[in-house]
């Protein structure tokens, strides 16, 4: 039976061995009146608890932002060149690109504006736009090649692509569709009407914001849906914990203003959602790095900006903490840090701990997926020095279940598939019903694909998804890249699998068997993968075998039996 909108929410479950600090600081967050409170109100027939005091669209955190005026909102840099923006112009700049959208590419509510570039402030304004117009923003993978982005584009069919010099150079042909070069045209947008006002056309908490894709297991990136709501609730989940932490003297305000330092790309939810909206709706600077990962233009960003929040994957941890240099860079002004996208080792946390000695106190690590608006429980500050193993328990509106290959939920304890139901879950693949149907239930639970257990209220990761490949914070599907390869002259039959790596925490390694009378080169299958796949992607290592692949009665490649194997770096 559907409770009425705007009941009081019941209590979330307790938890064992929560701080006293911080227990007392979650109930006084979410007490009826304080600033967390929730409600049940009824979201596509079906109850679920929200926060009462949320906003209600992307928009109406937009034009909130025009608050905090001169105050910078973000800064490029690649450790030597700045290019900084207030809020007030960007808040400027936004309206004018939403009118210039609408009046020159008849942009309105549904349709598709497609991103497709590098970090910078043009893809941070475009995406402002293009959500405030009630268009849906599509974040395209800036590492695809040719044949990924027009999949992508056919896909989503947008009505205008906003791409960069370098990402366009990447399609065989025209885009096939109305194309802005940041370079040459976005500042035509910018001063199309400099004094426009923000859209004005209904937006509704459950129409579609944003399209990001992620890869499938079955093969081609699919597009994750997320609405107003799924965005506004996961930032709001990303405030609760920051809050918490501060009023349980985890993080202190400091003597510097808070600089968020952000290494993400853009078209994943580390970088949009948990960055580009979360830090324009609390009013703070953040300063984002361009170009390629490199640690120590990080260290040299952290000193020179005084930032005092980094979020990273374990590889760009490992990269800045094992760097000779590291030693040589004040990196004292860091007060918090944390992140996901992959698990922390027990050797790299203790190794970060030593050389950032915030880390002891003040870091964080989450479980959450782009299906679920990034963020589903979180372990920080002394609960992960107590439970390291643990990615923490769930947030306020978020509920967690164990189910067995049946549906059926599992006792605590019991490895399982994890299932998330709450305000962040998405509503769907683009334009994908079939798919869509198979994660998510009448019920409204998402069904994440990956393995894990539930102990003390606490969720622990068994493995990311049955045959997922995590590669430096990247998802990486097997059957994308064994597509790729089968599609070759000279192979056969193909398994692709993770190896661990130090650096990177997994590497992506190929078992290839030729056609027969073939004998492929592995430079040659590189190249083959190359033109077709983001390099990521690409397997590094390699092994040609004569004998068919290990399968099971049911035809299906026996990976199990495969992860004993040594493929080689490189043959040749």
């Amino acid at each position: 039976m559907t409770e009425p909108s705007g009941s009081p929410a019941p209590a979330p479950p307790a938890a064992e061995g929560v701080p006293a600090a911080l227990a007392a600081a979650e109930a006084e967050l979410l007490a009826p009146g304080g600033l967390f409170e929730t409600e049940v109100v009824e979201v596509a027939g079906r109850p679920m608890t929200v926060f009462r005091n949320r906003m209600r669209s992307l928009r109406e955190a937009l034009a909130a932002s025009a608050g905090h005026g001169d105050a910078p909102y973000v800064t490029f840099t690649d450790g030597e060149r700045r290019r900084t923006l207030t809020f007030a112009e960007h808040h400027r700049a936004v309206a004018s690109v939403a009118a210039a959208l609408a009046d020159r590419y008849g942009v309105g509510p549904g349709d598709r504006v497609a991103i497709l570039a590098a970090n910078c402030p043009e893809w941070i304004i475009t995406f402002w736009a293009a959500t405030s117009l009630g268009a849906i923003a599509v974040g395209l993978n800036g590492w695809w090649v040719g044949p990924e982005i027009r999949h992508a584009l056919d896909d989503c069919d947008p009505a205008v692509l906003v791409a960069d010099r370098t990402r366009l150079a990447r399609l065989d042909g025209e885009p096939g569709v109305p194309t802005v070069v940041v370079e040459d045209d976005v500042e035509a947008l910018i001063d199309h009407a400099p004094d426009a006002p923000l859209p004005g056309q209904p937006i509704g908490e459950d129409d579609p914001a944003l399209i990001l894709y992620t890869s499938g297991t079955t093969g081609r990136p699919k597009g994750a849906v997320n609405t107003h709501r799924n965005v506004i609730a996961a930032v709001g989940l990303s405030f609760f914990h920051g809050l918490r932490m501060m009023m349980s003297g985890v993080t202190s305000p400091g003597p510097d203003p808070p600089v968020q330092l952000v290494t993400s790309p853009l078209f994943h939810v580390s970088g949009l959602h948990m960055a580009a909206v979360a830090f324009l709706v609390g009013g703070v600077r953040s300063v984002w790095t361009t170009g390629r990962f490199d640690p120590v233009t990080v260290m040299r960003v952290i000193e020179a900006e005084r930032v005092t929040h980094w979020s990273f994957t374990p590889t760009m941890l490992h990269r800045v903490v094992t760097h000779p240099d590291v030693g040589r860079y004040d990196l004292s002004s860091l007060r918090s840090g944390g992140g996901g996208g992959a698990a922390f080792s027990p050797a790299l946390l203790r190794r970060a701990k030593e050389v950032l000695p915030a880390l002891r106190t003040a870091m964080g690590i989450g479980y959450g997926q782009t299906e679920c608006a990034a963020l589903a429980t979180l372990n920080a500050g002394e609960e992960l020095n107590r439970y390291p193993t643990s990615v923490g328990r769930p947030l306020p509106t978020v509920e967690l279940q164990i189910r067995d290959s049946h549906g059926r939920a599992v006792p605590d304890g019991t490895d399982g598939e994890i299932c998330v139901r709450g305000p962040m879950v998405m509503p769907g693949y683009w334009r994908r019903p079939d798919e869509t149907a198979a994660v998510l239930d009448a019920d409204g639970w998402l069904r994440t694909g990956d393995l894990g257990h539930l102990a003390g209220g606490r969720l622990y990761l068994a493995a990311r998804r049955f045959d997922l490949i995590l590669r430096g914070g990247e998802n990486v599907y097997p059957a994308e890249i064994e597509q790729c390869l089968e599609e070759h002259p000279d192979v056969a039959e193909v398994a692709v699998l993770g190896v661990p790596h130090e650096e990177w925490g997994q590497e992506v390694a190929a078992i290839v068997v030729p056609a027969p009378g073939r004998r492929p080169r592995v430079v040659e299958l590189e190249a083959f993968c190359r033109a077709r796949l983001a390099a990521y992607k690409v397997p590094t290592r390699w092994e040609l075998r004569d004998e068919p692949l290990p399968r099971n009665a049911a035809g299906k490649v026996m990976r199990h039996v495969l992860a004993g194997a040594e493929p080689t770096q490189r043959e040749v």
